[in-house]
């Protein structure tokens, strides 16, 4: 099926980073799996950082290398710099996301790095890919952390993201990420920042990353619609969060995003009620974790028939 929007889910990398209990190796596949049997095919599925730093992620090799055994996905990963890079080229991951804050403060204490040390780095990442032959068909993305706004140094002027934007798709990046990191987008900055972003990314694909910290996730996924962006990041049941956004209640939530799109006409190829199953699974595993969502509790209004399953029956 030719699919409208694309839904990537986040929850096994951006939804547990936070969380202090260890899920094991085996439930995170099982939730990958659970959520591939309902239509979803992109997934960040783990984040190559040190252990000491987020314990949670200390099985990344395992959980990347079995993600590609799962038939039909596509299975990225989150790489600081370059020694993660190098770890997740050598398990096969079809695509690694670098990250890059346009806030400096944020960067410097997110990753420990200057920004420019940090797109000097993702530059290195590129030119590993480009000069491994084995690597050849690997793709790297870039990630802009409060592109939307910062904790820690308050409004972010577009000019600086743009700037850093340009930098990283002249450094070779695949794919550019505007995330509202702390939850700060109001729906008006966002249209007005992707109305620029996706004509200075031309053919490269340009994804939206929102959290729902003030209850505006999804009106800003309206927005970034409007701007002509059509590849978003979701958490299942809503979770994740970022250390430096104080109360933050997690990301947009898959299914209540899927429901939305659907809803609109668009096709994501993802059976709504379907990720109940996945969903079982991680409140299941965390059932001390709030989890968030609105359609899986409520169930579909009567009547109503979604974009996918409209032209399935056609």
């Amino acid at each position: 099926m030719q699919k409208d929007v694309q839904v990537r889910e986040v929850g096994p990398r951006d939804g547990l980073q936070l969380v202090k209990q260890f899920m094991p190796t085996e439930t995170k596949i099982a939730w990958i799996k659970a959520e591939a049997e309902a239509g979803v095919v992109d997934f960040e599925v783990t984040s190559f950082v040190p252990p000491s730093v987020i314990p949670q992620f200390a099985d990344a090799r395992d959980v990347a290398t079995e993600s590609l055994k799962i038939d039909g996905i596509n299975a990225m990963v989150l790489v600081p710099n370059l020694k993660g890079a190098e770890m997740a080229f050598e398990t096969g991951s079809p695509k690694v996301n670098g990250i890059v804050s346009v806030s400096k403060t944020h960067n410097k204490a997110n990753v420990r790095r200057t920004r420019d040390d940090s797109v000097e780095g993702f530059r290195k990442i590129v030119e590993l890919r480009n000069n491994t032959p084995e690597y050849a068909n690997l793709k790297v993305g870039c990630g802009l952390p409060t592109a939307l706004g910062c904790t820690l140094e308050g409004n972010v002027a577009e000019s600086e993201v743009l700037k850093v934007a340009e930098q990283l798709l002249d450094a070779g990046a695949d794919e550019i990420m505007i995330p509202d990191t702390v939850g700060y987008a109001s729906p008006s900055q966002v249209r007005s920042l992707l109305k620029q972003v996706i004509p200075l990314c031309g053919d490269i694909p340009v994804v939206a990353h929102f959290h729902d910290t003030r209850g505006l996730g999804l009106a800003n996924v309206y927005a970034a619609l409007e701007a002509g962006c059509t590849r978003f990041d979701a958490s299942l049941a809503g979770f994740g969060g970022c250390p430096f956004a104080p109360g933050a209640t997690g990301n947009i939530v898959t299914e209540d995003l899927v429901f939305l799109l659907e809803a609109e006409g668009l096709k994501t190829g993802i059976d709504v009620m379907a990720l109940r199953k996945a969903r079982e699974i991680l409140t299941g595993a965390l059932p001390e974790e709030a989890a968030h969502g609105a359609i899986l509790k409520a169930g579909l209004p009567k009547g109503f028939v979604p974009a996918t399953a409209q032209v399935a029956a056609e």
